[in-house]
């Protein structure tokens, strides 16, 4: 077992008292154009770097907090890991792969199992995130372990909502591990469920460990995708004490809902320093703000997931006009970093081209910062090269997936950005 140290706890009282001055949404003035990511709650103008460090950024995570994903959790006061197995031998010799359990607070909490797959010889870069069955989905071998909470029954080998062997090495296309470390890269992944199972109204999971006042009549309560990204942030505690991941080098990657979790996981954690959501839709990517007839909106979403989000993001799927952000501020929080947005043609659900808006209304923060945001005025064609300036983009033609072709334009983009 290893005690990864106790971390600093988040001022949660501090932070709730500041949010609580915040304005009821119905009572935020209409802005039917995407707000100024440059300009405070109040109208005051940022001008400059540090303006923006102080001031602008605090502001903005807890706005997203308190209108749309609700609080950040409490740091756990420790975490240990013990590795559970560890494959020197894994992909013919090629890299070691390993699973690690880490454990937050009393025995009966959640448990995260964290897959990690690194090829042999010295620190590398790593990819993290989450992935949606569970681990053993990504791989036959048969020491990864098989997740015990509550699963959706569209999600290979499940049985009574529960995960079984028959799913061994099922989904392994959409976490290609021994592509990742033929490229050079670490890869480590974890199932969503060990953080927080994909269902409303039970309280299960990270949501089981809260007070029973912390829930229901609380709108600012942490959402589900609020509490996967704390679980990314836990992952993260790991990797940077493991001798074979770089910890300067680390990249969040996700798709569709684990998507918009990987973006909230980069905007509210500097330790990763490249942040790769991939068709993250409405809440994650594509903007709240749109007249696209085909894409997502919030009334939608919130009515098929009401606890991706916090109550208080309810209140805006009539009028999305009064939010005081929109995503392209979730995107300017990772500023300076490099952010690539990838789309499929056929998924307009996402709305590519609102995307492709999101990086333009965020390129302001990065040249405040002194740093080039997105270098193209046009939204490209689908198959058309990788746009990899630190405000990256790229589309693909076909559906909603998260498949080799697009871990191909991931590493790509890592190649320049994180060796």
């Amino acid at each position: 077992m290893r005690l990864l140290g106790r971390l600093t706890g988040v001022v949660a009282m501090a932070a709730s008292a500041a949010m609580a001055q915040f304005p009821l949404p119905h009572q935020l003035p209409r802005q039917e154009e995407f707000p100024d990511p440059l300009v405070m709650l109040d109208g005051t103008a940022i001008k400059s770097a540090d303006e923006w460090q102080n001031k602008r950024k605090p502001e903005l995570k807890k706005l997203f907090q308190h209108y749309m994903y609700g609080r950040y959790p409490a740091k756990p006061e420790r975490v240990t890991a013990k590795v559970l197995f560890e494959d020197s031998n894994a992909f013919g010799g090629k890299a070691t792969l390993k699973e690690v359990e880490l454990t937050f607070g009393p025995p009966e909490w959640p448990k995260i199992y964290l897959l990690i797959a690194a090829p042999q010889g010295g620190p590398r870069p790593c990819f993290v995130g989450l992935n949606f069955g569970g681990n053993h989905l990504l791989t036959k071998h048969t020491a990864v372990h098989v997740p015990e909470c509550w699963l959706p029954a569209r999600y290979p080998g499940v049985v009574n909502n529960r995960a079984t062997e028959a799913g061994r090495g099922a989904q392994a296309d959409t976490w290609p591990l021994e592509e990742i470390v033929r490229r050079g890269y670490a890869v480590a992944t974890c199932h969503c469920g060990d953080i927080q199972p994909d269902r409303p109204f039970v309280r299960e999971g990270m949501r089981a460990t809260l007070p029973k006042s912390d829930g229901p009549g609380d709108p600012t309560a942490s959402s589900t995708i609020m509490w996967w990204a704390w679980g990314i942030h836990r992952a993260v505690d790991y990797l940077v004490t493991d001798e074979g991941i770089d910890d300067a080098r680390i990249a969040v990657v996700g798709h569709s809902r684990l998507g918009k979790t990987a973006l909230v996981a980069g905007a509210f954690d500097e330790r990763i320093a490249v942040v790769i959501p991939n068709q993250a839709d409405c809440g994650g990517t594509a903007p709240s703000r749109t007249d696209e007839p085909k894409a997502e909106r919030i009334d939608l979403l919130n009515g098929v997931r009401p606890h991706w989000f916090c109550d208080n993001f309810k209140a805006f799927g009539a009028e999305p006009a009064r939010l005081p952000f929109d995503q392209h501020a979730l995107v300017a929080l990772c500023a300076p970093r490099p952010v690539l947005l990838t789309n499929a043609a056929e998924d307009v659900w996402a709305s590519p081209t609102g995307q492709f808006k999101v990086l333009q209304t965020a390129s302001p923060v990065y040249e405040l910062l002194g740093e080039e945001g997105l270098a193209a005025d046009k939204m490209p064609e689908p198959g058309a090269p990788l746009i990899d300036s630190r405000l990256g983009y790229w589309i693909r033609p076909g559906e909603h997936a998260m498949t080799p072709a697009d871990w191909k334009i991931y590493m790509d983009y890592a190649d320049k950005w994180l060796k």
